[in-house]
């Protein structure tokens, strides 16, 4: 066996791209590895990148595929032999299966008697097949953005490829892409090491190699590093902690090739602005991480990770400039806050017909009309199902919800839109459950975030994004495959994360039904959206198998809640032998109603079932226990006792069994047929109303 090593070096790479890029390629290369035959039982992968470079590590190919055999199947026997001959298309068959015509077998197929062959497929080196190969797969990563680097060349990549490295133990592999050849040499940290080449003789030696060149290429050592010099260069200030922030640790970890970490300081006066002003300069403007003390609250420092490791001088020089420029970001800061504290927000409301929102559906004046429209309606629903709404404290947050987009301050720091506005209310004293409404307006921004605290403002969010999801469908501007330029799909999986969270009696009907009045959308489009954005909830965040869900929405429901609820039921019950075979039973009753639909075997006005027409006694044992049982699981589903109601469902499993054993659905006379047509069709409807059970897939 043999160890691969497989790296493309290039210009930097944007840091959010890269732990996608990463795991993209080592999948590829290992998926090349496994189609090829060239993967060995035992074998580890590792998976490196830098800013500069990605790279996969594969201990354990085999040399060489083994041989394969391949049963293949030609022309009828009759064709290819005449009088005991071969012709023509038996010696073509030979040619293409690599073996004599004297090789040629007579193979028996239920369709009549064919010439058939073994063809072995002599394997390859190793060397031979991941030359020609590897290239395509690099060339296959996908970028959210690409560019092209070469005048007149079809080459287009994420940044200019300008070294790659492939070698199957000491050997290089003659990989090219876009007019770079693979060698042994990669590069070390562009400042710390300079321009010298880096040679890897094994790709064992790859990692200790580029740690000597200035590079930790193992992103997990990177990041604990980065973590271990956060933590040291905190203990300098008597008790406080660096305030832990996943997401920015991910990015500088991919900002850096080499890191080390300086601690800065800035004036405690800029403590008076808002905290979460001074932590979005930090964090998002600068990538610094604050600092703050046992209580939670902010230090007048921060923490710089650095992409190279200078001399004791070189810290103070970049101590100081780091410093100066969070300094003049907080002043720019200090005065935005100061000069839009002179216009309050309800004199700003006027100022939104200025600011667009989409140039075919207007300003922020007329979405917030249309948001009116909608947060109105919906609490007149929630009020007459109980729900207590402060209805005067919602339209006032919605009215104001969107005006501090004309601050100078959010014009400033864009990220920071719907925050200020919280902010300001509060700083205004509009009424804290208002300035609260309009500060969570925008959350959960993702399916891990917290939903709004507040019932208004958990509206004053749904109402906005419904609002926006409606108007893009109404211009034909829904999502399409991989692109949604307006992030609708994660507007509608906030929608379903407040609905699953809280206690709203709502249901996407009732959204539709709210935003009919303000947009022309298609309610089959939005309704079948909806239904997408709540599977994926179902099966990407609450972790139901996809044959739960597709039961379960095949239903029909439109309640989140009354969803999640059906889909535990389910899966609670899944596993019961009586439910497995009534759900084998319905796909049948499926197989059977379709064709006969189809066919016209089923007469038009076939209506109820006839008690009269039902001879034998399996089927009047089948629609006695039906009439007998719905009415109690009707009661249990009415009272979402969904398990309860499960469990019912399954003890009619014996009379469906008998019915199948026993009665000829597809009777020759028409109406008894189409008697036990309805009777079959009548169980179907009858018990899948919780779940559809055809769709579950059985072990």
């Amino acid at each position: 066996m043999a160890d691969l090593l497989f790296e493309a070096g290039m210009e930097e790479i944007p840091a959010r791209m890269i732990a996608a890029a990463e795991k993209e390629l080592r999948d590829r290369v290992v998926e090349l590895l496994r189609r090829e035959r060239l993967l060995a039982e035992t074998h580890e992968v590792r998976s490196f990148s830098t800013p500069r470079r990605l790279a996969v590590q594969v201990n354990g190919v085999l040399a060489q595929q083994p041989d394969a055999t391949q049963e293949m199947t030609g022309p009828s026997w009759a064709a290819a032999f005449k009088d005991g001959q071969p012709t023509a298309a038996a010696q073509a068959f030979a040619r293409k299966a690599g073996v004599e015509v004297g090789a040629l077998q007579k193979v028996t197929t239920p369709k009549g008697e064919y010439v058939g062959a073994t063809a072995v497929h002599r394997g390859r080196d190793a060397a031979a097949v991941l030359s020609g190969l590897l290239a395509a797969e690099l060339a296959g990563l996908y970028w959210p953005k690409n560019m092209y680097w070469r005048a007149q060349k079809p080459e287009r990549f994420v940044r200019p490829v300008r070294w790659m490295v492939a070698l199957l133990d000491h050997a290089i592999l003659p990989v090219e892409f876009a007019g770079v050849h693979a060698g042994k040499q990669t590069w070390g940290h562009r400042i710390l090491h300079g321009d010298a080449p880096v040679t890897i003789d094994h790709p064992d030696d790859y990692l200790g190699a580029l740690e000597a060149a200035d590079v930790t290429a193992d992103v997990a050592l990177r990041r604990h590093r980065i973590r271990k010099a956060l933590d040291a260069e905190t203990r300098s200030v008597a008790g406080a902690r660096w305030r832990e922030d996943v997401a920015l640790v991910e990015t500088v970890t991919h900002l850096t090739e080499w890191p080390s970490v300086v601690l800065g300081s800035f004036d405690r006066e800029f403590l008076e602005l808002p905290e979460e002003v001074l932590v979005t300069v930090m964090r998002d403007h600068q990538k610094y991480f604050a600092v703050e003390n046992a209580q939670g609250k902010l230090e007048p420092h921060f923490l710089a990770v650095l992409n190279t490791h200078p001399e004791e001088n070189g810290f103070e020089t970049i101590q100081h400039g780091n410093e100066r420029v969070l300094r003049a970001r907080f002043k720019d800061a200090r005065f935005f806050w100061s000069v839009d504290q002179k216009v309050r927000l309800e004199d700003r409301v006027e100022m939104l017909q200025a600011v667009t929102f989409h140039k075919e559906l207007g300003s922020y004046w007329d979405k917030t009309q249309a948001n009116l429209r909608i947060a109105e309606a919906l609490a007149e629903l929630l009020a007459s199902r109980g729900t207590h709404v402060d209805k005067a404290v919602l339209l006032n947050a919605v009215t104001l919800a969107k005006t501090d987009l004309t601050t100078e301050l959010v014009k400033e720091f864009t990220e920071l839109q719907g925050i200020v506005g919280g902010l300001y209310a509060r700083a205004q004293k509009l009424g804290d459950t208002v300035a609260q409404a309009i500060y969570w307006q925008y959350s959960p921004a993702a399916v891990e975030g917290a939903i709004p605290p507040t019932v208004e403002g958990q509206v004053l969010g749904i109402a906005d994004r419904t609002q926006a999801i409606a108007a893009m469908f109404g211009i034909g501007l829904e999502p399409t495959g991989s692109k949604d330029p307006y992030a609708l799909r994660r507007a509608a999986n906030a929608i379903v994360k407040i609905l699953a969270e809280t206690g709203l009696p709502l249901t996407v009907s009732d959204l539709l039904g709210s935003a009919a009045q303000t947009s022309s959308a298609s309610h089959e489009k939005l309704t079948a959206f909806f239904w997408e954005r709540l599977g994926f909830w179902l099966r990407d965040v609450r972790g139901f198998a996809y044959d739960v869900v597709n039961a379960v929405l095949a239903a029909g429901s439109d309640d989140v809640r009354d969803a999640i609820a059906r889909a535990e039921a389910l899966t609670a019950v899944r596993g019961s032998d009586d439910l497995a075979a009534i759900a084998a039973a319905f796909k049948r009753i499926k197989n059977i109603l379709r064709p006969a639909r189809e066919k016209g075997l089923l007469a038009k006005d076939a209506g109820a079932v006839a008690e009269s027409l039902l001879s034998d006694p399996a089927e009047r044992a089948l629609y006695a226990a039906a009439q007998n049982l719905a009415p109690v699981v009707e009661r249990l589903r009415a009272e979402r006792e969904y398990r309860k109601a499960l469990e019912q469902i399954a003890a009619l499993r014996p009379h469906v069994d008998l019915f199948f054993d026993k009665v000829m659905v597809m009777a020759e006379d028409q109406a008894v047929r189409d008697n036990r047509l309805a009777l079959i069709g009548e169980v179907l409807s009858e018990f899948s109303k919780i779940a559809d059970f055809s769709e579950l897939v059985s072990a």
